[in-house]
């Protein structure tokens, strides 16, 4: 990581230092392309033990975009191989079983949301190009003919080409420009909790669908003790939210232990729980003058797809495709002509995604024995045919449709 004098300028200048704001950092550095970052949050907070207890999954094409920047050798010991997927209407026949084939390798990799953090900020420490400007508020944002310009609660001006937003479903970035946006709320929550099990979970991600919502179950790495685990995201309606993170733990895993249907055997709770509110959103454009959205300041969905990570890791690859063929032809990083290529390029994606979310959540929603004999129908007739799961598979690995080159092997 540099040292910066306030008044040197760089190439970008990124608000939001999460996981898509930094892995975007490190991304423009592959291509020799310089930045800011600046986040609020103290990094010693956002690593620490017990913070944050959620996993994310990272599709093969994330994979390869972190191995392009320098980082998967550090994580490769601390993921799980996602070996398949099984899908299921309340644990009933006629379930969907997402599987590769052997030369395939695994459908993406299980991580902790702190382990991803550590790698991305080491990385980070470690990159000249990468100016990290950490507990640190934004008092006025400008955007001008010639550059923009962040002024921080210090008095620091740090200065770009380019601005973008990255700080998550919250974006200032987004607000103060007026950017329209689409949102609505599921009127649930999801549950997060770490689970430790009895028999393995063999690298299987199950999502069981419940008329109160979907309940997942993601496969995590054994701990130092050797125990299996899981990661558990559990949808409920909000009404029931505050009742069930009262419950407790014996109460709790009861509940747990009865939506699992014995699939793991004897079940404990592995770390705190914690919950947050489920919403869609998403922005009618992704760019502005000299400045671009990333990752959830630009769409925000449900989590039951897993892909909402991925997709703005997709938003990372790429912006800085883009970006490095401006530089090569000599282009100012912040011209309207390349920052409308970027939008192109992503806003079907992102919104295509986000839509077959929404439809999805909502599909599975529908009460009643009917409606569960119709999904399980679907579903049969899915697991019958190898073309369309295929077409699933590719997806949610990220290898369809136009890949970024740094999500490429």
């Amino acid at each position: 990581m540099a040292s910066t004098t306030p008044d040197e300028k760089r190439d970008l200048l990124i608000l939001g230092g999460g996981l898509v704001g930094m892995t975007l950092a490190l991304a423009a550095a592959t291509r020799g392309i310089s930045s800011h970052v600046v986040d609020r949050a103290d990094p010693a907070e956002l690593t620490a033990e017990g913070f944050d207890g959620r996993a994310s999954a990272i599709s093969t094409a994330s994979w390869n975009l972190f191995a392009n920047i320098g980082i998967a050798d550090r994580l490769e010991p601390l993921g799980c191989p996602i070996e398949s997927i099984a899908v299921t209407d309340q644990m009933k026949p006629g379930r969907i079983d997402f599987r590769p084939e052997p030369h395939e390798g695994s459908l993406g990799r299980m991580f902790a949301n702190r382990d991803l953090r550590l790698a991305l900020f080491e990385a980070a420490r470690e990159q000249p190009l990468v100016a990290w400007h950490s507990n640190a508020h934004v008092t006025g944002r400008e955007r001008g003919e010639h550059g923009v310009s962040a002024t921080l609660a210090d008095g620091t001006v740090l200065q770009a080409q380019l601005l973008v937003g990255a700080e998550g479903r919250a974006s200032p970035t987004r607000e103060e420009s007026g950017l329209g946006l689409a949102k609505w709320g599921y009127g649930h929550r999801a549950i997060i909790a770490g689970l430790a099990h009895e028999l393995p979970h063999e690298g299987v991600a199950w999502e069981i669908f419940y008329p109160a919502g979907p309940f997942a179950l993601l496969p995590l790495r054994d701990d130092a003790e050797g125990r299996h685990r899981s990661a558990l995201v559990w949808t409920v309606s909000e009404k029931d939210a505050a009742g069930v993170m009262a419950l407790s733990p014996r109460a709790f895993l009861h509940e747990v232990s009865k939506r699992m249907d014995g699939l793991y055997g004897a079940v404990e709770l592995a770390g705190d729980r914690s919950s947050y509110p489920l919403s869609f959103q998403h922005t009618v454009r992704m760019i502005d003058q000299r400045m671009a959205l990333v990752g959830d300041a630009a769409h925000g969905m449900h989590p039951i797809a897993g892909q909402g990570l991925n997709l703005g890791l997709r938003d990372v690859g790429a912006l800085v495709e883009v970006l490095g063929e401006a530089q090569r032809l000599g282009l100012d990083l912040g011209d309207a002509e390349m920052l409308r290529r970027y939008e192109q390029w992503r806003g079907l994606d992102t919104f295509s995604v986000s839509f077959a979310t929404d439809v999805l959540t909502r599909l599975f929603g529908v009460p009643g024995k009917a409606a569960s004999a119709v999904r399980r129908f679907g579903m049969g007739g899915v697991q019958r045919l190898p073309v369309l799961k295929r077409w699933f598979m590719d997806e949610a690995r990220g290898v369809s449709g136009n890949v970024p080159e740094l999500m490429r092997a």
